[in-house]
């Protein structure tokens, strides 16, 4: 890490531990945000060592993150279509676009498992709705139970054990909520019509997904089957009601929990965006990718 008075002097610049690398052909930084693309000061003299320094891009609605460092790079991909311009005119770098995934391969359900959750929120939950849903659903008359909040871990080993715990409960919940961050937004966190790994992980597991859907290009061409999400209304006590509704038509939306599987399988792998990212940047395939891509198939076609 940076000494105390590089921290003191850049607070909010993230400091990486040195790395050794004689170099090679090509060096992928995959970036969990614009940020993450200084990782390349890590390996001193980076630019002089690889012939190619590409940057793939998982998260990238913060445009403020990006920094300087995103010069040094031959090409990078961001999250969405929108956020193409940007970097592209601030660093003169090809930028292309390529949409989050899921690990769908490790955590599709193997089976389908009784749902004794009737309803699960995780991460940011709109206050108001979490509230009334609280209210409504936890005292010992409902009959239904609203688990929210299952992750604590933020950093460490532990954050990668709890993925397991989260996609177990996804995999025995009957409805998952996700909002876009436009509503109620709080803070000064970033406003965004991302559809994020909060939707697919949902879908994967065979939930049912209700809230309220991003309003973009990015959710109309990654969630373009029928009924993927259900719309809430804009009052929680309404939309408290229509949970109610949803939940009385579990039978009925046993079709729907597999046609999301599938569908989810299908196209929004982390492999699929690997494979695309190859192709933009020119890249061999790797045999195993392509030998994953076959399996997901398999298992697609498993929950027909």
């Amino acid at each position: 890490m940076g000494t105390c008075f590089d921290r003191l002097i850049h607070p909010h610049q993230a400091r990486f531990e040195p790395l050794h690398s004689t170099g090679g052909d090509v060096l992928i930084v995959v970036a969990r945000s614009p940020s993450d693309l200084g990782m390349i000061k890590a390996i001193p003299n980076c630019r002089k060592k690889f012939g190619k320094i590409y940057g793939f891009v998982t998260d990238s609605y913060f445009q403020s993150g990006f920094v300087k460092e995103t010069a040094f790079y031959d090409a990078i991909t961001v999250t969405a279509h929108e956020d193409i311009e940007y970097p592209k005119v601030k660093f003169g770098i090809p930028v292309h676009h390529l949409y989050q995934g899921a690990d769908c391969l490790t955590w599709v359900p193997r089976e389908m498992k009784n749902r004794e959750i009737d309803i699960i929120s995780f991460g940011r939950t709109p206050p108001s709705y979490h509230s009334c849903f609280s209210q409504f659903f936890h005292p010992a008359s409902s009959p239904c139970l609203y688990l929210h909040s299952p992750l604590g871990n933020l950093v460490g080993n532990s954050v990668h054990l709890e993925r397991g715990m989260l996609f177990k409960l996804l995999h025995r919940t009957r409805i998952s909520l996700a909002f876009h961050l436009y509503v109620e937004p709080q803070g000064d966190r970033p406003r965004s019509m991302m559809v994020t790994s909060r939707w697919l992980e949902s879908l994967l597991s065979g939930c049912i997904v209700a809230g309220r859907r991003p309003v973009s290009r990015m959710a109309d061409e990654m969630l373009f089957w029928s009924n993927a999400t259900v719309e809430l209304s804009d009052d929680p006590q309404t939309a408290t009601e229509e949970l109610l509704t949803l939940l009385s038509q579990n039978d009925r939306l046993e079709d729907q929990r597999r046609i999301n599987i599938i569908q989810t399988l299908n196209h929004h792998d982390w492999r699929f965006r690997i494979k695309t990212f190859c192709e933009i940047m020119n890249i061999p395939i790797p045999v195993v990718l392509l030998e994953d891509l076959t399996r997901l198939q398999y298992l697609g076609a498993s929950f027909g």
